[in-house]
């Protein structure tokens, strides 16, 4: 039985994890599950599977996060070292909000005064971790989105009340950062921080199930498919170096059954479909239950 987690997400991010955990957890090799080991995730997110991970398995001796985005690893780290810095500013910005809870223009002008100074990037960086959870908090559907200039552009959401300043919480994930490594990096540059007993969780980009549903602007930088069969080679690398590893991504061939191109990359390993449900996507349509793939390298998971 897999315990309710203590410490969660701290913001919403597309592409979350937090449903499949079971099935992500089944995959894990037994001998890692009863022995010490790294575990290294070089696309973190919103952290689901991590928190998950250091609260189910505290046998685990170090952990290893990385990001492209930067705004996203500046949070954790500030997280991990300056939780109650963070928490004092945050506590403010919802006081403010919520006054304006009654007074809509003057709410929605306090979102994009924040938005405008969010994408300025001179603030202090506890600051801009705040302005960074007040926006996740406060936007249309808690969506990130950048565009070509790296700027956030997303609009305001519809929450009234919504709660920006989740302090238990905070500090209950600050608390297990305290044993992670935290990176700002090229997915490869992870391969370092691997030693004898390892195990990667590669949750990428997704690759659009449609050329009308791309959605990979989680930073500046496109994680197209180019970057997909990278990723595939930088799999098969760590394969051979004999560390364990687990994959996510989008499963094209249940939209389109000709299109076998992760069933093609990935044809030496373990690909299995799963169910999975999205519930980030600015077309409700394109919302609901399809299934994602797990891939793994090893046979006896």
């Amino acid at each position: 039985m897999i315990p309710q987690s203590v410490a969660k997400p701290f913001i919403k991010w597309a592409g979350g994890k937090s449903q499949l955990l079971q099935e992500i957890d089944k995959t894990i090799p037994e001998n890692l599950k009863q022995s010490e080991f790294i575990y290294i995730e070089p696309f973190v997110g919103g952290g689901a599977v991590l928190l998950w991970m250091l609260q189910k398995y505290p046998n685990i001796k170090q952990a290893v996060i990385n990001d492209i985005n930067l705004e996203l690893i500046n949070a954790y780290k500030i997280i991990k070292a300056n939780v109650e810095q963070l928490i004092l500013i945050l506590k403010k910005l919802e006081t403010e909000y919520h006054l304006l809870t009654d007074k809509l223009e003057s709410q929605k002008e306090y979102y994009y005064d924040k938005r405008a100074l969010f994408n300025m990037r001179k603030s202090d960086a506890i600051t801009q971790t705040a302005l960074f959870i007040f926006l996740n908090r406060t936007c249309f559907n808690g969506l990130y989105r950048v565009n070509k200039k790296d700027k956030f552009n997303v609009p305001i959401g519809s929450y009234k009340t919504p709660m920006i300043c989740d302090e238990k919480n905070l500090r209950n994930v600050s608390r297990l950062l305290q044993k992670v490594i935290i990176l700002n990096a090229d997915f490869e540059n992870t391969l370092k921080l691997a030693k004898e007993k390892t195990l990667f969780y590669f949750d990428p980009p997704y690759k659009p199930l449609s050329n009308t549903s791309s959605f990979t602007s989680y930073a500046k930088y496109e994680f197209d498919d180019n970057e997909q069969i990278r990723l595939a080679k930088f799999c098969k690398k760590i394969d051979l170096l004999g560390y364990y590893w687990i994959l996510s991504n989008s499963d094209v061939k249940a939209k389109n059954p000709d299109n076998n191109f992760f069933d093609e990359l990935y044809s030496q390993f373990n690909i299995k479909r799963v169910l999975a449900r999205r519930n980030i996507n600015s077309n409700p349509n394109q919302r609901g239950e399809l299934t994602e793939l797990l891939i793994t390298n090893k046979a006896d998971v």
